[in-house]
């Protein structure tokens, strides 16, 4: 069925989307510059070593494996980092994405799937959010992919760029098979770092915030089990190959769930003690973010089959025992 272009393919989510593609009968292109991904994580199809700001590099790539579609996973993505050197955001994120869509376009590769998030809307207290809602981002970071969004959309009215796009809330879990899961270094993901303080790795957990206006006080979040949310990837792909119109899809599953609740949570699966500290509020984070994710149940029959927290803290738990990479 072709071969897909998947760049951050050696990270978190982009390589259990290269699992899902591989299952599905196509075959993966890593593209990943390893700044955050591993190299070991490419498990499913060919790699390629390369960065997204290296527009001749791109061009070799879409001239050697003539993908039938993208799938853009590769950004930088801490809202904290965000805070502080915006500019690297706005380089890294939009000005790579730019050397991406115009190499697709080049190439005459018309099919893509981008990785967008829900920090494109911003502060908004107490609304769960659907694809309508105003898009206020209140960092760099949620603000670099509200730009490539809106790039998109030209580039599809220029050249006809079709695309689909995923605003997706928190995600979690890891492939229940354990082939590829979630590691960072860094780590900056509340559930692995729930489990580094439960495996002794770090001494506590930090609370960031306290006093937020929730009914325990700290933030919520809408979580996603991994493997749905590439699954969707998947159907998002196909919805495109079989003439579905651009289309922006939230991917969550309408429930909330706050730092205490999941820290209850991650005590009751592993059957361990949290040690938590407890700190200010970060800049940047928001009260409560809860996806409306009914128009991709509707349309692209996705069904978040795997994203109860607590299936989630198992498969995450599970991996983080077992696999880490090396490279």
């Amino acid at each position: 069925m072709g071969n897909v272009l998947v760049t951050g393919g050696a990270g978190y989510i982009g390589s259990h989307a290269c699992k899902a593609l591989r299952a599905a009968g196509m075959t993966p292109v890593t593209f990943d510059n390893l700044s955050t991904g591993w190299r070991d994580a490419v498990k499913f199809g060919p790699f390629v070593y390369g960065d997204l700001l290296d527009r001749p590099v791109l061009d070799t790539v879409f001239e050697e494996y003539s993908p039938v579609a993208v799938m853009h996973f590769a950004a930088l993505s801490l809202v904290g980092e965000s805070m502080r050197d915006p500019g690297l955001y706005w380089r890294n994120n939009v000005s790579g994405s730019l050397n991406l869509i115009e190499a697709a376009v080049a190439a005459g590769c018309r099919t893509f799937v981008f990785s967008s998030t829900c920090a494109t809307y911003g502060e908004q207290d107490n609304v769960v959010l659907d694809e309508t809602a105003a898009q206020q981002p209140i960092n760099a970071y949620g603000a670099s992919k509200r730009a490539i969004e809106d790039m998109l959309r030209d580039f599809e009215a220029s050249h006809g760029l079709r695309h689909v796009i995923f605003r997706y809330f928190n995600v979690a879990g890891a492939d229940p098979e354990g082939e590829v899961g979630e590691f960072h270094r860094p780590e900056t993901h509340l559930v692995p770092l729930i489990l580094d303080a439960i495996d002794g790795k770090r001494d506590a957990l930090t609370i960031f915030g306290t006093d937020y206006d929730t009914p325990d006080g700290t933030c919520i979040r809408d979580y996603v089990h991994v493997g749905d949310l590439v699954d969707a990837h998947v159907l998002g792909l196909k919805w495109l190959q079989e003439g579905g119109e651009s289309r922006v899809f939230n991917l969550g599953t309408g429930t909330g769930f706050s730092v205490r609740e999941v820290l209850d949570e991650s005590r009751a699966v592993t059957n361990r003690a949290v040690p938590v500290v407890e700190g200010p509020r970060r800049p940047g984070d928001c009260t409560r973010l809860v996806s409306g994710s009914t128009r991709a149940e509707a349309e692209l029959g996705w069904h978040p089959r795997r994203s109860t927290m607590k299936q989630m803290i198992t498969d995450a738990w599970r991996w983080h025992q077992t696999g880490h990479y090396e490279g």
